[in-house]
């Protein structure tokens, strides 16, 4: 059997425990720390979430993304494919868990799946603190470590739900100078100067350097795809007025401003159970592997909770369990592409045996 266990911020100490126990059961194990859990339709601080299997699929922890294990990632997925289609399973899911501190996960997704002659669905969050500082936040039975992503390449899974609802406003701005996740210049000024403008004439906020953290998770920025609009959540202002996110912004990238929605506005929830039922999952017993954006949690504050419940009542008997992430993964519906989240709710049906 095999073990993927997740583990809140405050217990990041009894990783060891969880290595020594699977080691000397001959379990295998990955896992990695999140700043909370989601357990029973709640978050929680304390405990430990093992997801197990019968047969541990096939897997992976790479560190040193930003160095060699880059291209160890390509290779890693394509052998888990050619292993899944010699199988003769259907088209597999690729569930992966990052570092949050990694600042081009869009862009490593995207040059992996470029090399991949059959590439997989993707499915995946963010894992580490919720302060943005730098800690070793996944493991296997050996090592704990940070810069890296863990991977389970799943045959037979049933469709993930990938959802924000956020509506987007009409500005429309271009990124004239970005680098990875950090917004230089909008417009070809610095980017807080627009942020602040853009904030105050669309929304009516006096925004200010000093007032920054309270108010920049309700506007993030909607970075325009062909197809659809990426939530990007500013988390941090630089002195030069830069702004730097969750996730990436690609240079001369088009921006809109969005508002998060109150929760008596928001749909997603029904969306998701929707798609659901849609989807032919209803009727087979399932529970529900849910990560939901650290963003998003701040944004709704304790009617998040309330969220979160909305989903477990909505679902009925079906068991709601997960993590806090920061930042999350799916695929494009149209073109089968990887995609980078902020402020999503990732569900992933998990049958019951």
């Amino acid at each position: 059997m095999g073990v993927l266990a997740l583990l809140p911020e405050k217990e990041s100490t009894k990783v060891p425990i969880l290595q020594a126990v699977t080691k000397e059961e001959g379990v295998s194990l990955l896992g990695a720390v999140f700043p909370l859990l989601i357990a029973d339709g709640a978050f929680r601080d304390g405990g430990v979430l093992l997801l197990c299997f019968e047969e541990m699929p096939g897997h992976f922890l790479i560190p040193g993304l930003s160095g060699d294990g880059r291209n160890k990632l390509t290779e890693c997925v394509a052998a888990l494919i050619a292993d899944a289609a010699a199988r003769e399973s259907q088209r597999p899911t690729l569930l992966t868990i990052f570092d949050a501190m990694v600042p081009d996960i869009g862009s490593l997704m995207d040059d992996m799946h470029l090399q991949l002659p059959s590439p997989p669905w993707y499915v995946g969050a963010n894992a580490g603190s919720e302060s943005f500082q730098p800690m070793p936040c996944l493991f296997d039975r050996e090592q704990i470590v940070g810069d890296a992503v863990l991977g389970l390449m799943l045959a037979d899974q049933l469709p993930a739900i990938v959802k924000h609802d956020y509506p987007v406003s009409k500005t429309l701005m271009r990124a004239t100078s970005a680098t990875g996740n950090r917004i230089v210049t909008i417009n070809n000024r610095p980017a807080f100067d627009v942020y602040q403008e853009i904030i105050g004439a669309e929304y009516g906020v006096a925004l200010t350097r000093e007032n920054f953290y309270q108010y920049a998770v309700h506007f993030p920025f909607g970075v325009v795809m062909a197809v659809d609009v990426l939530v990007r959540i500013p988390v941090a202002l630089d002195d030069d007025g830069s702004l730097v996110c969750v996730g990436e912004i690609p240079p001369d990238s088009m921006l809109r401003m969005l508002k998060a929605p109150e929760l008596a506005q928001s749909t997603c929830v029904t969306t998701i159970c929707n798609m659901l039922e849609n989807r032919v999952v209803y009727p087979t017993p399932f529970n529900l592997l849910t990560f939901y954006c650290a963003g998003r949690r701040m944004h709704f504050s304790e009617h998040a909770d309330a969220e979160l419940k909305q989903l477990q009542q909505d679902l009925g008997s079906a068991l709601v369990f997960g993590a806090l992430s920061l930042g999350e993964i799916d695929s494009n519906e149209d073109f089968d592409l990887p995609r980078f989240h902020n402020a999503a709710l990732v569900c992933l049906p998990q049958k019951l045996t």
